[in-house]
């Protein structure tokens, strides 16, 4: 911050709860960004979270009829409806305010469309309506109705942003092509890893191949995760005279999933000190992060890994190679690849010790340099400080422009 100069006022605008790094805080991401913005940024005034219960439970109603009758969906937790709800909200909630604010800041669009304001706001996104749509299962099938709104609400929400930080070019692309977004206020700034503590750099002196090939699957949704094609890698490495286990994290596969070498950790808080610290055993005790993902704008699960120097094979898809660098800090498999050609570059890495011990150094160093909050802070403050015209702008490798 410039010498003699008082910090930046922040106002942090957020629907969800932005005080708890749990599931309603974007799975940690909405806490992690205000920790960066208060260490980096300014003083942050917290503005969240924000309720919407009549709109949403009207949206609610308008869902259920339309599954049952047009077997469409809506999305009633982000309508015209909510949004125009949280506009109002926050509009009050700044006009209350003892001091004015420098900049708003907001994690999703549906916080900021319709509020009424002459502050600078900046978004915080990893993604568009119009990449999400008819890609992840929850937009697809939709009422037409719907899609408007979403693409309405998205609309106004970037004509009113001074600043738009997305996490990969994947999404910021959209923001131009489909929204027509001012190139010149839209930059790429990958996310952190949502860990409490960084592990130290030491853990790769820890970090050694198992003699049984450890392969981690971390996510909530079996089927969207490719938990299927997880299976036929464990098989074909099997296959392949490699020993080998699959250890699943955070969801329950279906009845039919049974096989000796498969282990089930259906559900770990990662915001229990003592559960957190199973999960990072975890990552610090596989041999590769193994998800054959099927929708992914982003995926903290990567910046965690890199975190303890674990490599991920994944597939190409959504923001996902922006996070994984082919054949650098892992393998980006296509679409269409399944458990053989997953178990192929596994095995040709598990078993080359010192290709396999390059792939661990790349993976904590992109860890270290562009996928931790501190370096999302710097960038961020970097870019506020341009956006709203002061002279300080601290040197910045990490602020990247679509492209």
């Amino acid at each position: 911050m410039d010498a003699g100069k008082r910090p930046r006022r922040i106002a942090y605008v957020t629907s969800g709860d932005p005080y708890t790094p749990g599931k309603k805080s974007w799975s940690g991401t909405l806490y992690h960004v205000g920790l960066a913005l208060q260490k980096f940024c300014g003083d942050v005034t917290f503005m969240g979270p924000m309720d919407a219960v009549v709109e949403r439970l009207a949206g609610k109603v308008v869902h259920v009829g339309a599954k049952a009758l047009l077997h469409k969906r809506y999305m009633y937790h982000h309508s015209a409806f909510v949004a125009r709800r949280f506009g109002r909200l926050a509009t009050k909630r700044l006009a209350r305010a003892e001091q004015p604010f420098d900049l708003i800041v907001a994690c999703g669009a549906v916080d900021v469309a319709y509020l009424e304001t002459d502050v600078p706001i900046m978004l915080v996104l990893d993604a568009t309506h119009a990449r999400v749509c008819q890609y992840y299962p929850n937009y697809s099938n939709l009422l037409g109705q719907s899609c408007r709104e979403l693409d309405s609400i998205e609309n106004r929400a970037i004509r009113k942003a001074a600043l738009l930080l997305y996490a990969t070019n994947w999404a910021a692309q959209s923001a131009i092509e489909d929204y027509h977004a001012d190139p010149a206020k839209v930059h790429v700034v990958p996310f952190g890893a949502n860990l409490d503590s960084q592990p130290l750099h030491t853990v790769l002196a820890m970090r050694k191949r198992s003699d049984r090939c450890r392969l981690l699957f971390v996510g909530v949704n079996w089927e969207r995760k490719g938990g299927d094609i997880a299976v036929e890698t464990l098989k074909r490495l099997e296959a392949l005279n490699i020993p080998a286990e699959l250890i699943v994290c955070g969801c329950i596969p279906p009845s039919d999933v049974s096989h000796p070498s498969i282990r089930v950790i259906p559900y770990l808080n990662k915001h229990d000190p003592e559960q957190r610290a199973e999960l990072d055993a975890l990552y610090l005790s596989s041999d590769f992060l193994l998800l054959p993902t099927r929708n992914e704008c982003y995926g903290i699960a990567f910046c965690e890994a890199s975190a303890f120097g674990l490599p991920a094979v994944t597939t190409h898809t959504g923001g996902v190679p922006e996070i994984v660098r082919d054949g650098e800090t892992g393998f980006v498999l296509p679409l269409s690849a399944r458990g053989e050609a997953y178990a192929a570059v596994i095995a040709r890495a598990y078993g080359d010790e010192a290709r396999y011990a390059e792939l661990v150094s790349a993976s904590r160093s992109a860890f270290e340099d562009r996928l931790n909050w501190d370096a999302w802070g710097t960038s961020a403050a970097h870019l506020i400080e341009n956006t709203l015209g002061r002279t300080y702008a601290p040197p910045v490798s990490d602020v990247l422009r679509p492209g």
